[in-house]
């Protein structure tokens, strides 16, 4: 039975499938193309990390930036990565509505994302998609790039 926590970057079982995640972000996508945040600065003050552990170990991880633009409250999801292991479980549809729910208590009425373009990111994509999220422009700082998609959805 997994549990959704909220947990630190540094944790050991949670830094390991963090640097799992980083390191294929960064195989998939040239740097300029790719967004991915290092385990450290995923402690950042205005980021809140989530897991799902079984057993004592972190089986999928993802965050929330809040980025609040003044007038509505928002936040980005950040870093969702499921083991390659326990892929196919429905782990990443039970941390995203997890994530979907604690955002919402938080007071984010709008959750955005950035995922990849390319078809190692088509199952992501569906995945919001099913979820409620819908494509969207560059938000925040980003800008227009043919290797990235950007999603948007109310909360």
């Amino acid at each position: 039975m997994t549990e959704f926590v909220r947990v630190r970057a540094d944790a050991p079982d949670v830094a390991r499938l963090l640097t799992r995640h980083f390191e294929l972000m960064r195989s998939q996508s040239p740097p300029e193309s790719c967004h991915v945040l290092p385990g450290d600065a995923l402690n950042a003050p205005d980021i809140t990390l989530y897991a799902l552990r079984d057993a004592d170990e972190a089986v999928a991880v993802g965050a929330i930036r809040k980025t609040d633009d003044g007038a509505t409250a928002r936040g980005e999801l950040k870093s969702m990565h499921t083991a390659q292991e326990r892929r196919g479980e429905g782990l990443a549809r039970h941390l995203l509505r997890g994530m979907i729910s604690e955002a919402r208590s938080a007071g984010i009425t709008v959750l955005n994302l950035e995922t990849g373009a390319g078809e190692e990111h088509a199952a992501a994509r569906r995945l919001y998609l099913s979820e409620g999220f819908r494509e969207c422009p560059p938000f925040g700082e980003y800008i227009s790039d043919p290797l990235s998609v950007f999603m948007t959805r109310g909360i």
